[in-house]
């Protein structure tokens, strides 16, 4: 039976603060066998995948770490045959700084959301992967009095962060996923517990995600293609 074909596009929102070097360095060593890896896991379930493509954003915090430091991004590299690219800037990426917690990965997730996604194939999928051990700073949070280097178009509270997910504006409403490698904390365990088309894998906080499988990982997406 000839199996299914998707148009695939990943962002990955990592905390790249100092607890989370493990699991950054699994994702360092995995870069170049990503997409070989998942389209196994994929054809093992039958399905294909005709185009991937990933998008990174390590995220720390504007209120401890410069605007240049709380959040890097990349756009989105096609894979395999970016793999190179890809690879390259997930190696630039260093767990440090974040203070204590909580991070901004809620303003991550906003960023993510706004992704520029494939709207040409005809089956596709839009997953965002967000791995951290922290808890998040509420979007209200200094309301009018925001770090230098704050992004402008951040949502200004969990309502509104909310409304975007639950809206077609930003993304397809039958596409969206959510993969969360999270704390049950503030933030993640609403997310988890209101959203739809979200699967939540608590971890435990200040371990760096250390018993997060990368075989779990791929799996998890797999089943959300």
């Amino acid at each position: 039976m000839q199996g299914l074909t998707y148009g695939v596009d990943i962002v990955l929102c990592i905390d790249a603060t100092g607890s989370m070097s493990p699991i950054i360095d699994r994702v360092k060593e995995s870069a170049l066998r990503f997409h070989e890896d998942l389209r196994k896991v994929m054809a093992a379930k039958s399905k294909n995948i005709d185009s991937l493509r990933v998008r990174v954003i390590a995220y720390r915090d504007y209120y401890c770490d410069a605007p240049e430091e709380a959040m890097v991004t990349s756009e989105f590299f096609s894979l395999p045959q970016q793999a190179a690219e890809f690879s390259r800037f997930v190696n630039g990426i260093e767990a440090r700084g974040g203070g204590d917690e909580p991070e901004t990965g809620l303003e991550a997730l906003a960023l993510a959301m706004r992704s520029d996604w494939d709207t040409k194939s005809r089956k596709r999928r839009q997953i965002i992967v967000v791995w951290t051990d922290a808890s998040v700073h509420p979007l209200e949070k200094n309301a009018g009095d925001k770090p230098d280097g704050y992004p402008q178009d951040i949502p200004e509270d969990f309502d509104e962060l909310t409304d975007m997910w639950e809206g077609q504006e930003y993304m397809d409403a039958s596409a969206k996923r959510l993969i969360l490698y999270a704390p049950d904390a503030l933030g993640w365990t609403e997310i988890a517990n209101h959203w739809e088309n979200v699967i939540h894998f608590p971890s435990q906080g200040g371990n760096g995600l250390e018993e997060v499988d990368y075989s779990t990982i791929l799996d998890t997406i797999a089943n959300s293609i």
